[in-house]
């Protein structure tokens, strides 16, 4: 399968884009669509915090540390400047994120020769009560665009402004949604290690950028390093309220099948990225099924991981769309049926 010129975005791509940022704008606004309000008690809490930031300037509160700071001082900021309702932000900004999210996502695996499908994938990862999602104004949410981000960055770029750039959205993760900054860890780690033989310093340049945020900015966050690990080895069942079967129902069937199908492809064509974004499927699949298997593991990284896993799901779901939608008919096939338009667009 010969590799399309994927540096230069096809005409084809901007109009295929549109709709698919409609759907995920309306897949994002459905819950918002006759509410105006919050719809999750973690939303309240954010707006909550969110004034109340506001109106201390503070970011502590009945002196313990407020966690998702740069969550609240984001929001919190952004609401003095725009004038714009803290209910209009709660109702819309959700779909605008996700939006920007499934853009991210574009960017990435556009790259690779499969952008739009992987955007169209990502539209239909689900929220519910239980894991959230992109419907709910959350911290997950927001941070969930940065993993794109991170990895097109890792994948395309070995400056030093590309490290730096790598270096502040780790600390922007730190202070915004810790999980979500080891998630990405946790996906990077397989393109790390398969970088140490002929790209040393590329590698290098990623751990750094990673690590250093963990143990430098945030003493607080290198403090609990500790107690976390220890968690790591005791048993702890999960919550009878996430039932993964059920997620998966909500998900679908179909990208499910998609993503085994783009495993298939993307092992094929090889490449350091192709393999690190099987591995890093793979790496978040291993440790939600440890957890889930076992029950040994940090319990917020399972909750918070299912989403991770799908954003992964989705991408590499694209790759194996873009498998299908290049199947064509065998010369011979061609000749004897004699109609080129169908052979040629047969997937």
């Amino acid at each position: 399968m010969t590799q399309p010129n994927v540096h230069r975005i096809p005409k084809f791509d901007y109009l295929i884009l549109l709709p698919i940022m409609a759907l995920a704008f309306y897949i994002a606004f459905i819950p918002h669509y006759n509410y105006p309000y919050p719809l999750h008690v973690d939303e309240w809490i954010n707006l909550v915090r969110s004034k109340a930031l506001m109106e201390t300037g503070n970011i502590t509160f009945s002196g313990s540390f407020l966690l998702e700071t740069g969550f609240h001082l984001f929001w919190s900021g952004f609401q003095t400047i725009s004038g714009i309702s803290w209910m209009d932000i709660f109702r819309y900004f959700p779909a605008i994120i996700f939006i920007i999210t499934v853009l991210s996502v574009y960017v990435l695996a556009q790259r690779q020769g499969f952008g739009w499908e992987a955007a169209l994938f990502t539209c239909l990862i689900p929220t519910t009560a239980g894991i959230l999602g992109p419907s709910f104004l959350i911290a997950m949410s927001l941070g969930l665009l940065f993993i794109p981000l991170s990895l097109f960055l890792a994948f395309n770029f070995k400056t030093g402004w590309s490290y730096l750039t790598l270096f502040i959205f780790t600390c922007f993760l730190l202070t915004l949604h810790a999980p979500t900054a080891v998630g990405l860890a946790i996906i990077l780690v397989p393109y790390i290690l398969l970088n140490l033989k002929g790209s040393f310093k590329h590698s290098l340049g990623l751990t750094l950028a990673l690590i250093i945020p963990f143990l430098a900015p945030f003493p607080w966050i290198f403090q609990m390093l500790l107690p976390t690990a220890k968690a790591l080895f005791i048993s702890q069942p999960p919550p009878t309220y996430i039932d993964l079967p059920r997620i998966i129902q909500v998900y679908g069937y179909l990208p499910i099948l998609f993503c085994l199908l783009g495993t298939f492809m993307l092992a094929i064509k090889g490449g350091k990225k192709n393999y690190s974004l099987i591995f890093g499927l793979l790496a978040l699949l291993v440790m939600l099924v440890v957890y889930y298997t076992f029950h040994y593991g940090v319990e917020i990284m399972y909750f918070r991981g299912l989403m991770y896993m799908m954003l992964m799901m989705s991408i590499v779901a694209g790759a194996g769309l873009m498998g299908v939608r290049q199947l064509k008919l065998p010369a011979r096939v061609d000749a004897w049926l004699k109609a080129p338009l169908i052979t040629q667009n047969v997937g």
